[in-house]
Parts: C-alpha cells; structure tokens; sequence
C-alpha cells in the first residue's frame, strides 16, 4: 500500500470532506487519518489527510490529475506528500553550537526523518561538528560588501544538493528579501524570546535587567519583514531572582533547542498549513 498526506485549505462549505473521502474511496483508497479546521472569521476551511492506496502505478500516476478537477470546483489550495520520503535539510550555523548538536543527535538516533546533505556556516568553528558527524561543510564568510556574491554562492549549494528546507540553527545573519522569497515558507529560524520582546544581541541579559519571571524561545518560518514570519513553536522556562544570567543563558538553550526541534517535526511530517501569516498546525 501507498500512503499519501494531503494538506489543503478552501472557502469553507457543506460537502468537503464527503467530496474528498468518496474521491478516495472510488480509487480503492482508504483514508486513515483525517484532521480538519474550520476558520470562523475568514470562512477558511483547513485540512490533513492521511491515505493510502494499493501500490499500482496506474491508480497513483493519475490522482494527483484527477484531483485537480475537485480543487478547482472548490478553490482549493493543495498540496500532496510522499510520508516515506524524507525532505532534504540544509542547516545554517555561525558559532553557537547547542542548537546544531541537539538537531545532530536526534538525526542520528533517527528521531527526524530527514536528509542532512550540507552544513553552511560564515565562520569555520562548527566544521568539527559536522566532520564528527561526517557531513559535507561549507564556510562562506558573509559581511555588508559580499552579502549578494555570499548569498549567490548558498544558493548555488543548496541547488546542487537539491535541498527542500532551511534550518537556521542559530544563524546569525538576516537573509535578504530575495533569499527568503524564493524559499517561502521553507527557512525555519528559531528566536531566543517570545518575539518581538527583547530583541538584540544579548536578550537574556536585557531579561535579567527586568526581573522577569519566564524566559522562552519561538521558531517561525523566515520572511522577509525580520523576526515577523508565521510562528511555528513556542515554549517557556520559569526563571528567578536567583538565577544568574548564565543560568539564563543555559535554561534559554534548553528551551530553543526543544522548540526548534519540534518546529522542525512539525514541518517534515506534514503537519503545518499557513495562511495570511499563521500557522495551522495539526496533531
């Protein structure tokens, strides 16, 4: 059998998912799972199916043909998955190494089912790390008079190793526009706050000045607006009076790596739609 995800989303109306399920059924499909979300205010409806059908190539070749006439009845929005292939990832790294570690270790263990063909950093520090996990590395140094010729050079990578995705594992530099925008909603980014408070080069001290009392990370897909892109994960961890700033920095690691991984989980399992800005995200 060959399973399918469907992720779609329409003008909500009487009739979607038996319009769906019957197109299903007369293939000798079945459908296994089946989420849905019905947006009140803009009148969207929201869905993931999980199917599958028997393994012939002349009923798989022609769904995604025939399926077409139903989305455009019902001005749909869609998008078919293949669960068994696992997405190509490019991580992006500076010289934090928490976050790359922790997305190392689990595709190790074989928690992500993904592909890590290359590593690309501006600087040269993580080469050891991705050597220790014999990944292929590029170091491409970026400043403001080599961004275009540096992003030029990214891309050409990402092209060559045919990569689906982007992780930003503590990347710090901003994408351009048009970096971003030929990779929308395919560049994961994680953020050392709840965004927008705190921004800058040293949040867990600018937190520690104000006494507060949680600190937490958010993992959203890069936009071109900074910091502004449709938030996939967020997370907390209480803090006190008697943590130290280090103990900031140690419990803000902890919890940008947990949040980045599941932001992470949620996109190669097909579990994300987005529209105007938000994320709908599946169980």
């Amino acid at each position: 059998m060959k399973k399918i995800i469907l992720l779609a989303h329409c003008p909500d109306k009487p009739g979607i998912v038996a319009r769906i399920t019957n197109f299903i059924l007369e293939r000798q499909g079945n459908a296994l799972n089946l989420e849905q979300y019905v947006d009140a205010k803009d009148n969207i409806f929201f869905m993931r199916l999980v199917c599958e059908f028997e393994n012939k190539p002349e009923i798989l070749n022609n769904i995604k043909v025939q399926f077409q006439s139903i989305a455009s009845d019902l001005q749909m929005q869609w998008q078919l998955y293949d669960p068994n292939k696992k997405p190509k990832m490019a991580l992006f790294v500076s010289k934090y190494s928490h976050c790359l570690y922790d997305i190392l270790g689990r595709f190790s263990s074989g928690d992500l089912p993904i592909e890590i063909p290359i590593i690309i950093s501006n600087h040269t520090d993580m080469e050891v790390v991705a050597n220790r996990f014999e990944i292929p590395f590029a170091c491409i140094p970026v400043s403001k008079a080599n961004k275009a010729e540096a992003e030029e050079k990214q891309q050409a990578l990402l092209q060559e190793y045919k990569i689906d995705f982007i992780v930003l594992a503590r990347y710090m530099q901003i994408l351009s526009k048009d970096f971003t925008e030929k990779f929308p909603n395919q560049i994961i980014n994680i953020h050392h706050s709840f965004l927008p408070a705190f921004p800058g080069a040293k949040p867990y001290h600018s937190a520690h000045r104000k006494g507060v009392k949680i600190i937490g990370a958010t993992s959203h897909y890069v936009t071109s607006d900074l910091d502004e892109g449709p938030i996939i994960e967020q997370d907390i961890v209480k803090v006190s009076h008697n943590n130290s700033i280090s103990d900031f920095i140690a419990k803000g690691k902890d919890v940008e790596k947990i949040v980045l991984s599941r932001a992470i989980k949620h996109h190669v399992n097909r579990k994300i739609l987005v529209y105007k800005n938000k994320t709908i995200i599946f169980d």
